[in-house]
């Protein structure tokens, strides 16, 4: 997927971070429901923001950070989305999915820190 792509991909999927977030503050009545939303938001905006760095490091020079994103996007799909899922009354088994998604999130930031390595040397 091309840079322009990404970075608007994950500008849309900040700006869904910040919905599902107001949605688990002021439109869930049901405690559990509002904490898996929530939950949910909160990890979506730590990976879309990782999302970006990754973006920056490619465009620094650090090749390997491309495949990041879309590894961070389908985990924030997989993850929270399981959990917005759940909160709106999935059933159980969709839970099933979310530590795939966890997955995919521990998957990215270990190709982060190897393209991190491929950042070019520069002068201290």
């Amino acid at each position: 997927m091309p840079f322009r792509h990404q970075a608007f991909f994950a500008a849309l999927l900040g700006a869904l971070a910040v919905a599902f977030g107001a949605f688990a503050a002021h439109g869930i009545a049901d405690p559990k429901a509002a904490e898996l939303v929530r939950r949910g938001a909160q990890y979506h905006m730590a990976h879309v923001l990782a999302a970006f760095a990754a973006l920056a490091m490619w465009r620094w020079g650090a090749a390997r950070a491309r495949f990041v994103a879309p590894i961070l996007f389908a985990g924030i799909c997989l993850f929270s989305g399981s959990l917005y899922a759940l909160a709106l009354g999935a059933p159980r088994w969709a839970g099933l999915i979310t530590p795939i998604g966890g997955a995919l999130f521990v998957v990215g930031w270990g190709v982060l820190a190897c393209a991190a390595l491929g950042l070019p040397k520069r002068p201290d």
